[in-house]
Order: C-alpha cells, then sequence, then structure tokens
C-alpha cells in the first residue's frame, strides 16, 4: 500500500474552483483551496495522474520541509539541515526556484542561490563531491516558497509548467496558454454537447482543449517528460498503469468543431498543430474572415474566442470591437459566445449587454472573460414569447 501525503497544485489567477473540482473528481483527499493554489492529500500513482490528467494545473509540487525563517543565513541552515541524499544523487543536477511574500525577503534569485548553495555545501562537507546545477534539465527541481517568514521547500513533480503540453509546433505572435484555453473553456461551460466555434482561432489551441474536454482525452499525454521521472523512486510500471487507465475513459464526440481565422499562417499553424494533437478528425480550421461569416443551420452554437487586444498587434479597437458586437448580433443569434479581452475599454464598443463578466489574468494583462447571450430577436421579444408558451 502505497503512503499519502500531502501536495500543492498551482493555478491561474480565477481558476482555484476549477482546479478544486478536478481534483475532487479525480478522486483528491483532504482538499484546501487558496490563492491560485490547491491544496490536497493522495499517493505516488495519484501524483502521477494529476500531472497527466489535470486541465488547469500548472504545477505539482510535494512539500518536504516547512519551517520559520528569519534571514538568509537562518534559511541556509535549515534547508542543508533536510536529508537531500533521499531525494538526489551527488552525480545528479538540480534547479532552485523561488516565489516570495512579505518584507523580510525580496529578491527572488538570492534566495534560490541560497537554498541551492545549502543543497550542494550538504554533499560537500558529506562526501567531498555536489551535484551540478542545470537550470534546463535538471533531475531535481526544489520549490521554495516563502510568505511572510513561514517557508516551505517542495520537490517540483512537473517539471517544466504544465501549460507545455507537448502538441503545439506552431505558433502565432500573442499565442494563448493552453491552460489559460483549457480553464475558458471549463468555464464557459461547455460540455462538448453542442457544436463549438472559435472564429479567431490563431495556432488553435483552445480548439485543441475543447476537443480535448469532449473526448475526455488527457491533457498532457504528449508530453516528453515529467520531472517525477528523475527522481530516485520513478517506478515506470505505475505510471503506464496510470496512464492505461486514464486512456480508457476517453469518450467519443458527434458535434462540430470550427475555427476561422483570416491569416493564412495562422490557418496553417492551427491545422499544424491539431494534426500533431491527433485531433483532425474532430476539428477543421478554415480561411476566413469572421465579420464576414454567419451560423450555419439552427442548431445550438457555443462560440469561445481570443481576441486581438491591441497589446502586441496594432489595431483599430473602437471599429473591431463594434464589428465584433454586431457581426454576433446580426449573425449568429441563438448562439452563445464567449471571448476573454485585456482591453476593456473596447469592451463599450461591443454594444451589446453581457451576461457575465469574470476576471481573470492573461499572463500579466487583467482581463476579464465575457459572455453574450445571442437571442433571435430581441431579449424581450423571446421572453414574450417563453410566456405566450407557458400560458
Amino acid at each position: 500500500m502505497q503512503e499519502n501525503f500531502e501536495m500543492v497544485a498551482k493555478t491561474l489567477f480565477g481558476f482555484e474552483e476549477l482546479l478544486e473540482t478536478e481534483l475532487r473528481q479525480m478522486g483528491a483527499q483532504q482538499l484546501k483551496k487558496g490563492v491560485r493554489h490547491v491544496r490536497f492529500v493522495g499517493d505516488k500513482g495519484f501524483m502521477y495522474k494529476c500531472n497527466l490528467g489535470l486541465r488547469t494545473a500548472i504545477k505539482i509540487l510535494k512539500p518536504i520541509a516547512q519551517f520559520n525563517v528569519k534571514n538568509e543565513t537562518d534559511l541556509y541552515e535549515k534547508v542543508k539541515a533536510i536529508s537531500w541524499e533521499n531525494y538526489l544523487n551527488v552525480s545528479g543536477s538540480l534547479a532552485v526556484g523561488a516565489t516570495l511574500n512579505g518584507d523580510t525577503f525580496t529578491h527572488s534569485k538570492y534566495v534560490s542561490l541560497k537554498t541551492k548553495d545549502a543543497v550542494v555545501d550538504r554533499f560537500r562537507d558529506r562526501t567531498g563531491s555536489r551535484p551540478n546545477v542545470d537550470l534546463r534539465f535538471p533531475d531535481l527541481k526544489i520549490d521554495v516558497h516563502i510568505d511572510r517568514n513561514r517557508c516551505t521547500i517542495s520537490l517540483d513533480s512537473s517539471g517544466e509548467s504544465l501549460h507545455k503540453r507537448g502538441y503545439k509546433v506552431a505558433t502565432n505572435i500573442a499565442p494563448i496558454n493552453e491552460v489559460l484555453a483549457a480553464g475558458l473553456v471549463l468555464l464557459s461551460g461547455w460540455d462538448g454537447q453542442t457544436d463549438f466555434m472559435d472564429p479567431m482561432c490563431g495556432s488553435g489551441t483552445i480548439l485543441i482543449e475543447a476537443a480535448m474536454i469532449a473526448c475526455n482525452i488527457p491533457p498532457n499525454l504528449m508530453r516528453n517528460e515529467f520531472g517525477f521521472e528523475r527522481w530516485n523512486d520513478w517506478d515506470v510500471d505505475l505510471f503506464e498503469t496510470i496512464e492505461r487507465s486514464l486512456l480508457s475513459k476517453t469518450r467519443d464526440f458527434h458535434h462540430k468543431m470550427i475555427g476561422y481565422d483570416k491569416s493564412p499562417s495562422a490557418v496553417r499553424k492551427a491545422i499544424e498543430n491539431i494534426k500533431h494533437a491527433h485531433l483532425e478528425e474532430f476539428i477543421e480550421v478554415k480561411h476566413e474572415d469572421f465579420f464576414k461569416t454567419q451560423k450555419g443551420g439552427q442548431r445550438p452554437l457555443h462560440l469561445l474566442f481570443n481576441p486581438p487586444y491591441g497589446e502586441r498587434l496594432e489595431l483599430d479597437t473602437e471599429t473591431f470591437y463594434n464589428n465584433l458586437g454586431r457581426t454576433l448580433k446580426h449573425n449568429y443569434s441563438g448562439s452563445t459566445a464567449w471571448f476573454i479581452t485585456s482591453n476593456l475599454e473596447a469592451l463599450k464598443h461591443v454594444g451589446l449587454r453581457t451576461s457575465r463578466k469574470i476576471k481573470l489574468f492573461n499572463a500579466k494583462l487583467e482581463s476579464r472573460l465575457v459572455r453574450y447571450d445571442l437571442y433571435s430577436g430581441s431579449k424581450k421579444a423571446k421572453k414574450n414569447h417563453n410566456n405566450t408558451k407557458s400560458n
């Protein structure tokens, strides 16, 4: 029987509830939601499962020590006292990352350096040799989190951020983060039971994440490596068992998924990424200017997209967002439309009333995920029609 231990799943601001729900559905125990993270308990197999299967997690950390720290010398001594030989061979390599909150420690690179010094000095004092530093492909990635005077030392089981799914072979100027894309699909409430459209699809990230959600495909199957694969207790048989179990739960998808982009190079990149993700049977991408398109047929349609904000791409935002609202209103009635933007001023030019607004961050840009319910005719007329039907 494997031993249970505490873990911390890190996420983006605004995704904490989504991540908590994912963890609960996976079978996590003792869930505690925080800001940009959720704490939980599970065993080694569950850690593997979380890395493979969580859509809204960026990292899965395994805390190994907690203590109060007064200053850098105190930090050095307490880190050096940890039995690092249980986690790393002297011939191995390490990297350290730090996040700080408070006034005592303010320089994350210096904290990382002091932590690294403490680890290698312990090895040198005991064996006469020391592990190397490898910032790109370390055998052990150490995470230091200091909140005021409370320090948590964790092992990073993920390695590279979990948003690096492994399916992207081509990107555009302003690609959306894969974890952000998955979270947007989940926040929008899409469950794979209607047609789906991304009318400004760029390199296809939202479409790919939506297809994986619809088919219940684990998001990180295509990654080259996880951090735990270099740990001393790496269990390849257990990992493959977890992988097979997750793959056995995939499901069929019987609706349409369509992407448009007016840039031919974006369309090419999206098609390439979709093919690399083995999802070409579910997603169709076309070279179209959304403002010249309209909804085909009467089936319900769920739109979700990431329009340009005017941050990295030059844009007449007033005209662009005005055209966006007009196209949605006149050409896509009977649909639900969601999009994310950091240009809060531009939202005023859409000319439609939002039914929901959710505060999020796209990288460091404060943004809003907004929803528009696009009724056939006016909302008032729809209400009157519904009232007539019920009488």
